[in-house]
């Protein structure tokens, strides 16, 4: 008798072209660093020069092909212009993104401004523009969104972040509707708190750890390593069944 195995899926991005914002630290270096390495050309976008310029030089001396592009993806006109003088990306990264906690009461229109400005507005216009040009050359890509699983739920202090991030959920799945026809997958991940340079100085607030700890099923908080595969898969062939959907990496949080 002999039977026939089903093929192993490839999580090799070998020859793609990969954007990744908000990549001079924490998830997106982490994300350019892992695509580079699974065999994609990644461009590293951010606003500080010498930053992701070092981030792609790093990527490079280890072998790999990474360019910086020097952009505030929150003026749009720019962005736009940068990526048409560039080559199609077949993955984004859309990882840019912020947040400014407060209480309910002492939230202030700049900072929901503000936050939604980066989180939302140019989130979306980013994930469109990679999309259509891909749509235009009749491309199959990956667009992948950094959401939260604060897109999920909801926290004290958190009342914009959260709403941006359910913002950030709901136009994907839309997006991912009107894209499937193209062979353009747009999914979300979701993580939970991950030490990272700019939430190490809240986890040296004891009480503030331990808040995020008693939720996160594991009893600690993440590593940018148990992030990255996930962006992997999606932006591999792996994943080619998927979009539209929510990959949490939440340890747990949003289980109960």
């Amino acid at each position: 008798m002999t039977i026939e195995l089903p093929k192993t899926p490839s999580f090799r991005v070998d020859g793609k072209r990969a954007l990744v914002t908000g990549a001079g630290r924490g998830i997106g270096l982490a994300a350019a660093a892992v695509l580079a390495e699974a065999g994609a050309h990644v461009t590293l976008a951010a606003r500080t020069a010498a930053e992701i310029e070092a981030a792609a030089a790093a990527i490079r001396a280890r072998g790999h092909s990474a360019d910086a592009l020097v952009l505030d993806v929150t003026d749009l006109d720019a962005m736009e212009k940068a990526l048409a003088a560039r080559g199609a990306y077949e993955v984004l990264v859309n990882n840019a993104g912020m947040n400014r906690p407060a209480l309910l009461a002492d939230v202030t229109v700049a900072d929901f401004d503000t936050i939604f400005n980066l989180n939302v507005r140019a989130a979306f216009f980013m994930a469109r523009a990679v999309a259509l040009r891909l749509v235009a050359e009749k491309r199959a890509g990956s667009i992948i969104n950094i959401s939260s699983q604060m897109g999920h739920v909801g926290a004290a202090r958190r009342t914009i972040y959260c709403a941006t991030k359910h913002a950030m959920e709901g136009f994907t799945k839309a997006m991912a509707v009107e894209l499937a026809p193209h062979n353009v997958r747009v999914n979300t991940i979701g993580p939970t708190f991950l030490e990272t340079p700019m939430t190490k100085p809240f986890f040296e607030n004891k009480a503030f750890r331990d808040e995020v700890t008693t939720k996160i099923k594991f009893g600690r908080v993440g590593q940018l390593d148990e992030v990255t595969g996930g962006i992997l898969f999606l932006a591999s062939d792996a994943s080619s069944l998927m979009t539209g959907s929510a990959l949490m990496l939440d340890g747990g949080w949003t289980a109960d």
